[in-house]
């Protein structure tokens, strides 16, 4: 029988992870941080059920949820899509790799947010499409799908940066 973790293992191992989820929906860092504090103050009020077989898919199922009740509550769906990016990639001193991770946030940002949470937790959570349609409660299908829109316009914008830095 395993012990469940504290709140604290909890926050180090998964916090970096929900921020960026957090921010794909918010738009805003502050409003991210807002949105995680909150999520780690309420998680701290209940009991973590026992044999959670994936416990990062269960958080992630649990802050998509919260997520989607900070929007209803916001109202801000359109200022998140309209917002600033964030910026979730590493400063970078080649200026090459500065201008593809500021590009590569762009991009990120002009997607629907639906397309953008799928891709951010396939591409960085690594989570299978049999999870992400889990954890944002929609079929299987729609999953894959959005992720395939997201990365065929993630191509098209991105491609004129590709041919411009690749190797010749």
């Amino acid at each position: 029988m395993s012990v469940a973790p504290t709140l604290p293992e909890l926050y180090d191992a998964h916090a970096a992870g929900l921020f960026h989820y957090f921010a794909s929906f918010t738009g805003t860092e502050a409003d991210a941080r807002d949105l995680l504090q909150d999520f780690f103050l309420k998680l701290g009020r209940q009991q973590i059920p026992p044999g959670i077989a994936s416990m990062r898919a269960w958080l992630l199922r649990l802050a998509h949820h919260h997520a989607i009740d900070w929007l209803r509550r916001h109202q801000v769906r359109r200022r998140a899509e309209e917002a600033a990016p964030v910026e979730v990639f590493a400063t970078h001193a080649d200026p090459d790799q500065a201008e593809l991770a500021r590009q590569l946030t762009r991009a990120l940002a002009a997607l629907p947010l639906e397309q953008r949470s799928v891709a951010q937790l396939r591409l960085w959570d690594g989570l299978t499409f049999e999870e992400i349609a889990d954890v944002q409660g929609i079929p299987l299908n729609t999953a894959a799908s959005r992720y395939r829109y997201a990365l065929e316009k993630l191509r098209t914008q991105l491609r004129p940066l590709y041919d411009e830095l690749k190797p010749s």
